[in-house]
């Protein structure tokens, strides 16, 4: 299926590795123009060769997105570069895992900054943009734990993330009519080399074997391109009629009933 999204010029914030490195890899693919940004260099740097082997060009900014004024200078700096913006990912993020009465106003400010005003702070500034494109789509990666009940330990993470949800949901009621669609995506436990699951395999395959057993219907941890084949979907006209949606991928694992 061609997406139509050839020659679109796509963000996609936390990309060196994982999740995000993978949907700028599948839109790559998509013949998108790709600008990521991520803390490590060396790593940013190597995914962007990736994208790059794909035809199109790719804007690596290292920064950290969470620090004043590094949103909006991704977004001006895409823009110089491409002469447009058309879609936005979201997909920054990260956890400090502690019991709620544990967790300081730093822990909180940490996570709040990483996990939510990062994306306000990207959005913000990209709006414009995406309005001078004639239309575009931004897409936040959020998680089940936004969706419902995350777990003892997971106050910030879980805030965040549904936060982000419904974030997303008023803003595609306020920029729909412009032409601009906001959705977001819902990853359950997705492995990938070098992430949590992967290393908690490794250390305890048989307690995993465990969990996916009792966890995951689909009988095992969800894949990056699976993920990143929702995104393109979503981001493309091919997806013109949804927004203000939020996509569970997580091969059956949540218990929402919303």
């Amino acid at each position: 299926m061609d997406l139509g999204l050839t020659d679109h010029v796509a963000i996609v914030t936390g990309a060196s590795r994982g999740i995000g490195k993978g949907i700028a890899l599948r839109l790559a693919e998509e013949g998108c123009h790709i600008a990521i940004c991520a803390r490590g260099e060396e790593a940013l740097e190597a995914a962007a060769d990736e994208i790059e082997a794909h035809g199109v060009a790719c804007l690596a900014l290292p920064m950290d997105v969470t620090e004043e004024g590094e949103p909006e200078r991704l977004v001006a700096e895409t823009a110089e570069r491409f002469g447009q913006i058309n879609v936005i990912v979201g997909n920054v993020g990260g956890n400090r895992r502690g019991q709620f009465e544990d967790l300081s106003d730093d822990d909180w400010e940490f996570i709040l900054d990483l996990n939510f005003k990062s994306h306000i702070r990207t959005s913000r500034a990209a709006i414009p943009h995406l309005r001078e494109a004639g239309g575009g789509a931004i897409c936040y990666i959020t998680s089940i734990f936004g969706r419902e009940l995350g777990g003892a330990g997971l106050s910030a993470y879980n805030s965040t993330k549904s936060a982000l949800i419904s974030l997303s949901k008023v803003m595609a009621q306020e920029l729909t009519p412009e032409g601009i669609r906001v959705n977001s995506v819902a990853p359950g436990s997705i492995r990938f080399p070098g992430g949590s699951w992967d290393r908690r395999m490794k250390e305890q395959p048989e307690k995993m074997k465990a969990f996916i057993a009792e966890n995951l219907p689909i009988g095992r941890f969800g894949r990056v391109e699976e993920v990143a084949d929702t995104v393109a979907f979503l981001v493309s006209e091919r997806a013109s009629l949804v927004t203000g949606a939020c996509l569970n991928v997580d091969g059956g694992q949540s218990h929402s009933l919303i």
